[in-house]
């Protein structure tokens, strides 16, 4: 029997998977279930929907009762979570609230943001998990800020361009990054990183901007940055470039005979293969799988490759079990 959903669950739905807390996915997971058609072809939904809030509720209760929490500890939501760094006033607030649902705290004094904050970006057909954390300075690190950069999944440097000591932030968060080992930085210079990170020249609309990275660039040869501003200046490059860091892959699911499922894809690490495609569905599957057949990436719509074959983003795949 058809589940025929309404509009008002997909819009549930939809501030589900862009939720950014437990709490809030739990409220989504509510509304879902209250407005849900109730008939025989949703039971086996109601009952998935309901599996989760008891989850999310456990999970959220475990938390609560553990010692030592860590109020610099943000929960991973969505594709991937990208942490930012930035010395105070550089735009991280701006760059959060423009990009996500995140309700910061957007200040024109310094250390407005005390601790991390945790927006949903969209990108397509997914979420991105950006977090905005307290700033940071030479004479100034947060304790336990250092763990939210190194367990994030990707960091974004952001450097505040319209003032004209930019270059002396650039230099004294990379030292930061170094000394508490978050990157590395060769005797020549170069930045090692353990985990995926960009360099944003923020405010680049404003007065001065310009000319301020030109001597930057001067003065730092090869330094690669991206130029944007919360005012809207690259923006949405940014988004694309957010989801590239990160290194993932969206995968698309297909039954036999039915159209495959464009609303919700699998997030799967770059070189993923079918088996790990196949995991992330059932944890039976991988022994169970046969092969696979694929529209995207292959040669022919719908072609049948082997268990170890590497997908790449947009791939639809319909297992052979």
């Amino acid at each position: 029997m058809p589940a025929n959903l309404t509009p008002q669950y997909y819009a549930a739905e939809e501030n589900y998977k862009s939720a950014g807390s437990s709490e809030e996915k739990v409220k989504a997971l509510q509304e879902m279930l209250q407005v849900i058609p109730k008939h025989k072809g949703t039971e086996k939904l109601q009952g998935d929907i309901k599996k989760k809030i008891a989850r999310l509720k456990e999970e959220s209760k475990k938390k609560k009762q553990t010692k030592g929490f860590n109020p610099f500890g943000v929960e991973k939501q969505g594709a991937g979570q990208i942490a930012l760094a930035g010395y105070p006033n550089s735009g991280k607030s701006s760059l959060v609230g423009a990009l996500s649902r995140a309700k910061v705290k957007i200040a024109e004094y310094p250390f407005s943001t005390a601790l991390p904050i945790a927006g949903m970006m969209p990108y397509k057909d997914t979420f991105i998990q950006l977090v905005d954390t307290p700033p940071l300075s030479v004479d100034n690190v947060p304790p336990g800020l250092i763990g939210t950069f190194k367990e994030a999944d990707a960091l974004l440097v952001v450097i505040d361009v319209s003032t004209a000591d930019c270059l002396e932030q650039y230099e004294g968060l990379l030292q930061i990054l170094h000394d508490r080992e978050v990157i590395d930085i060769s005797e020549e210079g170069e930045i090692i990183a353990p985990l995926p990170y960009m360099i944003v020249a923020n405010k680049i609309d404003y007065a001065d901007a310009r000319d301020n990275l030109d001597v930057m660039k001067e003065l730092v040869p090869g330094l690669e940055v991206f130029e944007v501003s919360a005012n809207g200046p690259g923006l949405e490059e940014l988004k694309e470039r957010l989801f590239h860091i990160l290194r993932i892959i969206r995968v698309y699911g297909k039954a036999a005979g039915r159209p495959a499922d464009m609303d919700r894809p699998f997030i799967l690490k770059k070189g993923g293969t079918v088996i790990d495609f196949a995991a992330q569905i059932h944890k039976d599957f991988p022994a169970k799988l046969k092969s696979a057949l694929v529209w995207g990436s292959t040669r022919f719509d719908g072609q049948a490759v082997a268990r170890d074959y590497v997908l790449e983003d947009g791939d639809i795949v319909e297992l052979q079990l």
